[in-house]
């Protein structure tokens, strides 16, 4: 048999195996899209497997991805104070930096991973960065874990899971 007789063969083979995984990739990308409710916030410290409130109170949080591939989150912790006055002092402004997190981007799905491509951020650290994170869909709850690092908030090696509900 002539090698081009074997080749189309396979070549056929792959086209179809990488349509399906493609396939397979758009839908797992397709089943994020929405905007998405925070509901818990979890720290894991790995030296002492201790799990805390990311958050001292009950946290706000919003995060949405569309279609096009951006994405946008933005979480607060409650109990913010209000600011005196119309401009908050560096203290004020400082306690509402410290109990925040936002940033948008771009985003993609890699297998049981999304990684988000911080274009803007609260915190110029993120800016221009890759956030990584492995993600579990169950219905209509989607928990996004971090890969072990340092907690933004107290330094500590910690994986931090946050949990949100696909609002309708």
């Amino acid at each position: 048999m002539s090698r081009p007789l074997i080749c189309a063969p396979i070549a056929f083979a792959l086209l179809v195996l990488t349509s399906i995984f493609g396939a397979v990739i758009a839908d797992e990308t397709h089943n994020l899209v929405g905007t998405w409710r925070l509901v818990e916030a979890v720290s894991e410290d790995l030296s002492t497997g201790q799990k805390t409130n990311i958050y001292k109170g009950t946290p706000s949080g919003f995060m949405m991805y569309g279609a096009d591939g951006r994405m946008m989150a933005m979480n607060v912790d409650s109990g913010r104070k209000q600011p005196a006055a119309a401009a908050a002092t560096a203290s004020e402004a400082e306690a509402l930096f410290r109990s925040m997190v936002a940033y948008g981007g771009t985003y993609r799905v890699d297998g049981n991973r999304v990684i988000h491509h911080v274009d803007i951020s609260w915190n110029e650290i993120w800016t221009g960065t890759d956030q990584v994170r492995d993600y579990k869909l169950e219905g209509e709850r989607l928990s996004l874990a971090t890969a072990p690092s340092p907690d933004p908030f107290t330094g500590k090696m910690s994986v931090r899971t946050i949990v949100w509900q696909r609002i309708k």
